[in-house]
Protein backbone atom coordinates (compact mmCIF):
# COMPACT_ATOMS: atom_id res chain seq x y z
CA UNK A 1 0.00 0.00 0.00
CA UNK A 2 1.55 3.23 -1.34
CA UNK A 3 1.85 5.71 1.48
CA UNK A 4 0.64 9.19 1.45
CA UNK A 5 1.67 12.01 3.88
CA UNK A 6 1.58 15.57 4.51
CA UNK A 7 3.83 17.88 6.01
CA UNK A 8 2.72 20.88 7.37
CA UNK A 9 5.36 23.65 7.77
CA UNK A 10 5.00 25.85 10.44
CA UNK A 11 7.60 28.28 12.59
CA UNK A 12 10.01 25.93 10.26
CA UNK A 13 10.05 27.94 6.79
CA UNK A 14 13.54 25.95 5.35
CA UNK A 15 15.02 23.19 3.70
CA UNK A 16 18.11 23.76 5.60
CA UNK A 17 18.27 21.93 8.93
CA UNK A 18 14.71 20.64 8.74
CA UNK A 19 14.54 17.63 10.87
CA UNK A 20 10.90 17.16 10.74
CA UNK A 21 10.97 17.48 6.98
CA UNK A 22 13.58 15.02 6.38
CA UNK A 23 12.24 12.31 8.56
CA UNK A 24 8.92 12.39 6.39
CA UNK A 25 10.62 12.75 3.41
CA UNK A 26 12.03 8.97 4.20
CA UNK A 27 8.58 7.63 5.24
CA UNK A 28 6.02 8.05 2.74
CA UNK A 29 6.20 7.61 -1.18
CA UNK A 30 4.36 10.82 -1.97
CA UNK A 31 4.27 13.98 -0.09
CA UNK A 32 2.03 16.88 0.29
CA UNK A 33 3.64 20.63 1.54
CA UNK A 34 0.92 22.60 3.28
CA UNK A 35 1.17 25.74 5.46
CA UNK A 36 -1.68 27.24 7.44
CA UNK A 37 -1.56 30.62 8.81
CA UNK A 38 -2.14 30.75 12.44
CA UNK A 39 -5.54 31.42 13.47
CA UNK A 40 -4.05 34.79 16.15
CA UNK A 41 -6.87 33.31 18.81
CA UNK A 42 -4.75 34.81 21.45
CA UNK A 43 -4.30 38.15 20.04
CA UNK A 44 -8.51 38.61 19.18
CA UNK A 45 -8.91 38.00 22.71
CA UNK A 46 -7.21 41.17 23.46
CA UNK A 47 -7.54 43.66 20.74
CA UNK A 48 -10.01 44.28 17.80
CA UNK A 49 -8.66 44.85 14.12
CA UNK A 50 -6.48 43.27 11.53
CA UNK A 51 -4.58 39.68 12.91
CA UNK A 52 -1.12 40.90 12.13
CA UNK A 53 0.61 43.94 10.73
CA UNK A 54 1.60 44.81 6.86
CA UNK A 55 4.73 44.62 8.18
CA UNK A 56 4.66 41.19 9.77
CA UNK A 57 2.79 39.96 6.48
CA UNK A 58 5.19 41.26 3.90
CA UNK A 59 7.93 39.15 5.87
CA UNK A 60 5.63 36.38 6.06
CA UNK A 61 5.00 36.65 2.18
CA UNK A 62 8.65 36.85 1.20
CA UNK A 63 9.63 33.73 3.89
CA UNK A 64 6.41 31.77 1.61
CA UNK A 65 7.55 32.72 -1.59
CA UNK A 66 11.75 32.28 -0.98
CA UNK A 67 10.39 28.51 0.36
CA UNK A 68 8.12 28.19 -2.59
CA UNK A 69 11.02 28.63 -5.23
CA UNK A 70 13.30 26.64 -2.95
CA UNK A 71 10.69 23.42 -3.28
CA UNK A 72 10.50 24.24 -7.00
CA UNK A 73 13.82 22.75 -7.55
CA UNK A 74 13.16 19.49 -6.11
CA UNK A 75 9.56 19.36 -8.07
CA UNK A 76 7.89 19.97 -5.14
CA UNK A 77 5.33 23.05 -4.10
CA UNK A 78 3.83 24.64 -1.20
CA UNK A 79 -0.41 24.83 -0.74
CA UNK A 80 -1.41 27.19 1.51
CA UNK A 81 -4.98 26.61 3.20
CA UNK A 82 -6.47 29.35 5.89
CA UNK A 83 -8.64 26.72 7.70
CA UNK A 84 -6.54 24.05 8.18
CA UNK A 85 -9.11 21.75 9.84
CA UNK A 86 -11.55 21.98 6.64
CA UNK A 87 -8.88 21.88 4.11
CA UNK A 88 -6.60 19.39 4.98
CA UNK A 89 -9.66 17.29 6.59
CA UNK A 90 -10.80 16.86 3.31
CA UNK A 91 -7.23 15.95 1.26
CA UNK A 92 -7.11 13.54 3.90
CA UNK A 93 -10.57 12.11 2.68
CA UNK A 94 -9.73 12.91 -0.96
CA UNK A 95 -6.16 10.90 -1.03
CA UNK A 96 -6.18 8.95 1.40
CA UNK A 97 -3.78 9.96 3.44
CA UNK A 98 -1.75 7.74 6.02
CA UNK A 99 0.32 9.84 7.79
CA UNK A 100 0.84 13.63 9.16
CA UNK A 101 4.28 15.11 10.00
CA UNK A 102 5.34 18.91 11.68
CA UNK A 103 8.35 19.84 13.36
CA UNK A 104 7.30 19.15 17.18
CA UNK A 105 7.02 21.85 20.15
CA UNK A 106 4.90 24.25 17.83
CA UNK A 107 2.88 25.38 21.25
CA UNK A 108 2.04 28.30 19.11
CA UNK A 109 0.98 27.41 15.64
CA UNK A 110 -2.63 25.97 14.72
CA UNK A 111 -2.16 23.79 17.69
CA UNK A 112 -6.04 23.46 18.28
CA UNK A 113 -6.51 22.56 14.62
CA UNK A 114 -3.77 19.82 15.02
CA UNK A 115 -5.60 18.23 17.87
CA UNK A 116 -8.75 18.33 16.24
CA UNK A 117 -7.56 16.69 13.31
CA UNK A 118 -5.37 13.64 15.46
CA UNK A 119 -9.10 12.85 17.35
CA UNK A 120 -11.16 12.89 14.03
CA UNK A 121 -8.19 10.49 12.25
CA UNK A 122 -7.30 8.27 14.75
CA UNK A 123 -6.03 5.74 11.53
CA UNK A 124 -3.70 8.95 10.35
CA UNK A 125 0.05 8.52 11.80
CA UNK A 126 0.40 11.75 13.10
CA UNK A 127 3.93 12.86 13.73
CA UNK A 128 6.16 15.40 15.15
CA UNK A 129 9.92 15.86 15.29
CA UNK A 130 11.87 18.53 17.77
CA UNK A 131 14.07 20.79 15.12
CA UNK A 132 13.43 24.18 16.19
CA UNK A 133 15.36 24.41 19.54
CA UNK A 134 19.29 24.08 20.83
CA UNK A 135 18.59 21.35 22.98
CA UNK A 136 15.57 17.63 22.47
CA UNK A 137 13.69 17.04 25.43
CA UNK A 138 15.86 14.04 26.20
CA UNK A 139 18.78 16.32 26.35
CA UNK A 140 17.19 18.52 29.01
CA UNK A 141 18.71 17.37 32.56
CA UNK A 142 14.93 18.11 34.31
CA UNK A 143 11.17 17.02 33.34
CA UNK A 144 9.52 19.77 31.57
CA UNK A 145 7.20 19.80 34.79
CA UNK A 146 10.40 20.90 37.21
CA UNK A 147 11.13 23.38 34.49
CA UNK A 148 13.30 26.21 36.22
CA UNK A 149 11.36 28.83 37.87
CA UNK A 150 13.84 31.35 36.42
CA UNK A 151 16.41 31.63 33.36
CA UNK A 152 19.41 31.65 35.93
CA UNK A 153 18.71 28.97 36.91
CA UNK A 154 18.07 26.85 33.41
CA UNK A 155 20.48 28.28 32.38
CA UNK A 156 23.16 26.85 34.96
CA UNK A 157 21.80 23.48 34.23
CA UNK A 158 21.49 23.49 30.20
CA UNK A 159 24.47 25.94 29.20
CA UNK A 160 27.43 22.68 28.77
CA UNK A 161 25.40 20.60 27.33
CA UNK A 162 25.99 19.82 23.61
CA UNK A 163 24.10 21.49 20.85
CA UNK A 164 23.68 18.97 18.46
CA UNK A 165 25.09 19.75 14.58
CA UNK A 166 22.42 20.92 12.03
CA UNK A 167 21.56 18.61 9.53
CA UNK A 168 22.38 19.08 5.75
CA UNK A 169 19.72 21.12 3.67
CA UNK A 170 16.79 18.68 2.76
CA UNK A 171 17.57 17.89 -1.23
CA UNK A 172 15.13 14.82 -2.13
CA UNK A 173 11.20 15.01 -1.43
CA UNK A 174 8.89 12.59 -2.33
CA UNK A 175 6.53 13.52 -5.50
CA UNK A 176 3.60 15.32 -4.48
CA UNK A 177 0.02 14.19 -5.21
CA UNK A 178 -0.82 15.58 -8.76
CA UNK A 179 -3.82 16.39 -8.46
CA UNK A 180 -3.07 18.84 -5.28
CA UNK A 181 -1.42 21.17 -7.65
CA UNK A 182 -5.00 22.79 -8.00
CA UNK A 183 -5.83 22.94 -4.72
CA UNK A 184 -7.58 26.28 -3.90
CA UNK A 185 -4.56 28.65 -2.55
CA UNK A 186 -6.15 32.16 -1.06
CA UNK A 187 -3.10 33.07 0.04
CA UNK A 188 -0.92 35.84 -1.15
CA UNK A 189 2.77 34.70 -2.59
CA UNK A 190 4.75 37.47 -2.63
CA UNK A 191 8.28 38.61 -3.27
CA UNK A 192 7.81 42.11 -2.35
CA UNK A 193 11.09 43.73 -1.53
CA UNK A 194 10.19 46.98 0.23
CA UNK A 195 11.34 46.32 3.97
CA UNK A 196 15.43 46.75 2.89
CA UNK A 197 16.76 45.68 6.13
CA UNK A 198 14.88 42.12 6.64
CA UNK A 199 13.99 40.58 3.76
CA UNK A 200 11.96 37.25 4.91
CA UNK A 201 12.83 33.77 3.45
CA UNK A 202 15.64 31.12 4.21
CA UNK A 203 18.02 32.90 0.99
CA UNK A 204 17.78 36.29 3.26
CA UNK A 205 18.46 34.72 5.99
CA UNK A 206 21.59 32.66 5.01
CA UNK A 207 22.84 35.88 3.86
CA UNK A 208 22.71 37.68 6.74
CA UNK A 209 24.43 34.85 8.69
CA UNK A 210 27.54 34.92 6.27
CA UNK A 211 27.41 38.49 6.01
CA UNK A 212 27.24 38.96 10.62
CA UNK A 213 30.10 36.49 10.96
CA UNK A 214 32.25 37.94 7.90
CA UNK A 215 32.38 41.27 10.09
CA UNK A 216 34.06 41.62 13.97
CA UNK A 217 30.45 42.34 14.73
CA UNK A 218 29.96 39.47 17.21
CA UNK A 219 33.59 40.39 19.14
CA UNK A 220 32.40 43.60 20.43
CA UNK A 221 28.21 42.41 20.51
CA UNK A 222 28.12 42.49 24.40
CA UNK A 223 29.10 45.91 24.36
CA UNK A 224 26.72 46.93 21.54
CA UNK A 225 23.56 45.18 22.14
CA UNK A 226 21.70 47.33 23.65
CA UNK A 227 21.58 49.85 20.63
CA UNK A 228 18.21 51.17 19.58
CA UNK A 229 18.31 51.84 15.56
CA UNK A 230 20.32 50.38 12.87
CA UNK A 231 21.13 46.64 11.85
CA UNK A 232 24.78 46.43 13.35
CA UNK A 233 24.31 47.25 17.40
CA UNK A 234 23.28 43.53 17.74
CA UNK A 235 22.67 40.02 15.57
CA UNK A 236 19.49 40.58 13.76
CA UNK A 237 18.71 37.03 13.97
CA UNK A 238 14.92 36.98 15.31
CA UNK A 239 12.85 38.07 12.35
CA UNK A 240 14.34 34.47 10.49
CA UNK A 241 14.45 32.90 13.95
CA UNK A 242 10.71 33.46 14.68
CA UNK A 243 9.56 31.64 11.57
CA UNK A 244 12.45 28.89 10.88
CA UNK A 245 13.66 30.42 8.15
CA UNK A 246 17.30 29.49 10.06
CA UNK A 247 17.60 26.92 12.72
CA UNK A 248 19.23 28.04 15.61
CA UNK A 249 21.77 25.41 15.74
CA UNK A 250 23.09 26.57 12.24
CA UNK A 251 24.03 29.90 13.84
CA UNK A 252 25.41 27.88 17.38
CA UNK A 253 27.77 25.86 14.35
CA UNK A 254 28.34 29.51 12.29
CA UNK A 255 28.66 30.82 16.00
CA UNK A 256 31.63 28.33 16.84
CA UNK A 257 33.66 28.44 13.64
CA UNK A 258 33.74 32.12 13.65
CA UNK A 259 35.31 31.49 17.83
CA UNK A 260 37.64 29.08 16.38
CA UNK A 261 38.91 31.00 13.49
CA UNK A 262 38.73 34.40 14.88
CA UNK A 263 38.18 35.06 18.76
CA UNK A 264 36.16 33.65 21.39
CA UNK A 265 35.53 36.21 24.38
CA UNK A 266 32.46 37.84 26.40
CA UNK A 267 31.00 38.94 23.54
CA UNK A 268 30.66 35.90 21.70
CA UNK A 269 29.61 33.76 24.60
CA UNK A 270 26.51 36.66 25.27
CA UNK A 271 25.27 35.79 21.55
CA UNK A 272 24.79 32.33 22.77
CA UNK A 273 23.70 33.66 26.56
CA UNK A 274 20.51 35.44 24.75
CA UNK A 275 20.07 32.22 22.21
CA UNK A 276 19.63 30.62 25.71
CA UNK A 277 16.92 32.54 27.05
CA UNK A 278 15.29 32.33 23.61
CA UNK A 279 15.49 28.07 24.71
CA UNK A 280 14.35 29.11 27.72
CA UNK A 281 11.07 30.67 26.70
CA UNK A 282 10.56 28.49 24.34
CA UNK A 283 10.31 25.61 27.08
CA UNK A 284 8.59 28.32 28.94
CA UNK A 285 5.38 28.35 27.02
CA UNK A 286 5.34 25.23 26.01
CA UNK A 287 5.45 24.21 29.75
CA UNK A 288 2.90 26.61 31.00
CA UNK A 289 0.14 26.61 27.96
CA UNK A 290 -2.59 28.92 28.89
CA UNK A 291 -0.60 30.55 31.70
CA UNK A 292 1.15 32.29 28.81
CA UNK A 293 -1.73 35.09 28.52
CA UNK A 294 -3.40 35.08 31.51
CA UNK A 295 -3.64 38.26 33.61
CA UNK A 296 -2.08 36.47 36.50
CA UNK A 297 0.42 35.17 34.68
CA UNK A 298 2.43 32.32 36.10
CA UNK A 299 2.15 33.20 39.68
CA UNK A 300 -1.06 33.41 39.94
CA UNK A 301 -0.82 37.17 41.09
CA UNK A 302 -2.97 39.94 39.64
CA UNK A 303 -1.17 42.94 38.81
CA UNK A 304 -2.52 46.47 39.93
CA UNK A 305 -3.58 47.32 36.44
CA UNK A 306 -6.73 48.19 34.31
CA UNK A 307 -7.56 49.11 30.73
CA UNK A 308 -7.64 52.88 29.55
CA UNK A 309 -8.14 52.92 26.12
CA UNK A 310 -6.89 56.17 25.32
CA UNK A 311 -3.36 55.72 27.27
CA UNK A 312 -3.43 52.35 25.12
CA UNK A 313 -4.08 54.63 22.01
CA UNK A 314 -1.48 56.62 22.36
CA UNK A 315 0.93 54.02 23.58
CA UNK A 316 0.41 52.77 20.52
CA UNK A 317 0.44 55.49 18.40
CA UNK A 318 3.65 57.23 20.40
CA UNK A 319 2.06 59.79 21.57
CA UNK A 320 2.76 59.83 24.70
CA UNK A 321 4.19 62.45 27.22
CA UNK A 322 7.51 59.91 27.49
CA UNK A 323 9.93 60.93 23.97
CA UNK A 324 12.05 57.47 24.06
CA UNK A 325 8.93 55.50 24.45
CA UNK A 326 7.12 57.46 21.39
CA UNK A 327 10.18 56.71 19.39
CA UNK A 328 10.18 53.12 20.19
CA UNK A 329 6.71 52.92 18.84
CA UNK A 330 6.54 54.78 15.93
CA UNK A 331 9.70 52.89 14.66
CA UNK A 332 8.13 49.53 15.47
CA UNK A 333 5.36 50.63 13.45
CA UNK A 334 7.21 51.92 10.40
CA UNK A 335 9.89 48.90 10.29
CA UNK A 336 7.98 45.81 12.11
CA UNK A 337 11.31 45.89 14.55
CA UNK A 338 12.14 47.30 17.67
CA UNK A 339 15.75 46.68 20.05
CA UNK A 340 15.45 44.65 23.21
CA UNK A 341 16.20 47.88 24.69
CA UNK A 342 13.18 49.64 23.68
CA UNK A 343 11.01 46.60 24.37
CA UNK A 344 11.70 46.76 27.81
CA UNK A 345 11.26 50.42 27.62
CA UNK A 346 7.79 50.47 26.39
CA UNK A 347 6.74 47.53 28.62
CA UNK A 348 7.84 49.23 31.45
CA UNK A 349 6.14 52.18 30.28
CA UNK A 350 3.27 50.41 29.32
CA UNK A 351 2.44 48.76 33.24
CA UNK A 352 4.12 51.46 35.42
CA UNK A 353 3.65 54.82 34.05
CA UNK A 354 0.02 54.16 32.04
CA UNK A 355 -0.91 50.98 34.59
CA UNK A 356 -1.97 49.21 31.16
CA UNK A 357 -3.38 45.42 31.42
CA UNK A 358 0.18 43.48 30.14
CA UNK A 359 -2.06 41.41 27.98
CA UNK A 360 -2.88 43.93 26.00
CA UNK A 361 0.75 45.66 25.35
CA UNK A 362 1.82 42.16 24.37
CA UNK A 363 -1.01 41.77 21.78
CA UNK A 364 0.07 44.82 20.15
CA UNK A 365 3.44 43.71 19.76
CA UNK A 366 2.36 40.07 18.31
CA UNK A 367 0.77 42.31 15.82
CA UNK A 368 3.40 44.34 15.10
CA UNK A 369 6.36 42.35 15.41
CA UNK A 370 8.21 40.80 12.07
CA UNK A 371 10.33 38.55 14.73
CA UNK A 372 7.09 37.86 16.85
CA UNK A 373 7.82 34.54 19.03
CA UNK A 374 5.27 33.53 21.19
CA UNK A 375 7.15 32.48 23.72
CA UNK A 376 9.81 35.36 23.91
CA UNK A 377 7.23 37.61 23.53
CA UNK A 378 4.48 36.80 26.04
CA UNK A 379 6.97 35.56 28.61
CA UNK A 380 9.37 38.59 28.31
CA UNK A 381 5.53 40.92 29.23
CA UNK A 382 5.32 38.88 32.14
CA UNK A 383 8.99 39.30 33.13
CA UNK A 384 8.26 43.19 33.24
CA UNK A 385 4.72 42.95 34.69
CA UNK A 386 5.85 41.07 37.61
CA UNK A 387 4.00 38.09 36.72
CA UNK A 388 6.69 36.00 34.68
CA UNK A 389 9.77 34.18 35.65
CA UNK A 390 11.81 37.96 37.34
CA UNK A 391 12.38 36.79 40.80
CA UNK A 392 13.20 40.11 41.67
CA UNK A 393 9.43 40.34 40.88
CA UNK A 394 7.99 44.36 39.32
CA UNK A 395 11.42 45.77 37.62
CA UNK A 396 10.71 49.34 36.47
CA UNK A 397 12.92 51.53 33.97
CA UNK A 398 13.90 55.35 35.23
CA UNK A 399 12.94 56.51 31.22
CA UNK A 400 14.47 59.83 31.53
CA UNK A 401 17.70 57.57 33.03
CA UNK A 402 17.57 55.42 30.20
CA UNK A 403 17.36 57.90 27.83
CA UNK A 404 20.15 59.63 29.18
CA UNK A 405 22.34 56.42 28.96
CA UNK A 406 21.22 54.90 25.47
CA UNK A 407 20.49 57.68 23.46
CA UNK A 408 22.52 61.01 24.99
CA UNK A 409 22.06 63.22 21.78
CA UNK A 410 18.64 62.52 21.30
CA UNK A 411 19.44 61.37 18.09
CA UNK A 412 17.08 58.40 18.14
CA UNK A 413 14.21 60.30 19.68
CA UNK A 414 15.05 63.11 16.28
CA UNK A 415 14.89 60.36 14.08
CA UNK A 416 11.76 58.76 14.73
CA UNK A 417 10.27 62.21 16.26
CA UNK A 418 9.50 61.04 19.79
CA UNK A 419 9.34 64.74 20.79
CA UNK A 420 7.26 65.60 23.90
CA UNK A 421 4.05 65.22 23.96
CA UNK A 422 2.09 69.06 25.22
CA UNK A 423 -0.78 67.47 25.41
CA UNK A 424 -2.00 65.27 29.05
CA UNK A 425 -2.12 61.59 29.11
CA UNK A 426 -5.79 62.03 29.79
CA UNK A 427 -8.31 64.07 28.38
CA UNK A 428 -10.81 61.97 29.74
CA UNK A 429 -11.25 59.92 33.41
CA UNK A 430 -11.70 56.44 33.08
CA UNK A 431 -15.70 56.59 33.17
CA UNK A 432 -15.25 58.82 30.10
CA UNK A 433 -15.56 62.46 31.90
CA UNK A 434 -13.58 65.27 30.27
CA UNK A 435 -10.60 66.24 32.32
CA UNK A 436 -9.88 69.83 31.95
CA UNK A 437 -6.57 70.61 30.88
CA UNK A 438 -6.82 74.12 32.43
CA UNK A 439 -5.96 75.19 35.96
CA UNK A 440 -8.90 76.87 37.71
CA UNK A 441 -8.20 80.12 38.76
Amino acid sequence: MSKKGIFWFTTDLRLDDNQALNYAASQVDQLILVYCPDDCERLTSFQTGQCISNNRQRFLNQSLADLQKNLQTLNQHLIICERPKQYLGQIIDNYAITHIFRSGGQHCLNSASWELLKAQYSSVNFTEVSGNRLFDAQQLPFELSQLPSSFSKFRRKTEKLEVQPPQSATNKLPPPIIDCIAWPTTYLLSDNNDQVDFVGGQTAANKHLENYFHTSKASTYKETRNGLDGMDYSTKFSPWLALGCISVRRIIQRLKRYESEIIANDSTYWIYFELLWREYFQWYAEHHGVKMTAFSGIKERVPTTSFYPERFQKWCQGTTPYPIVNACMKQLNTTGYMSNRGRQLVASCFVHELSLDWRYGAAYMEQQLIDFDLGSNWGNWQYLAGVGADPRGHRQFDLNKQTQIYDPQEQFIQRWQGQFNSLPLDSTDPSDWPISSEIPA
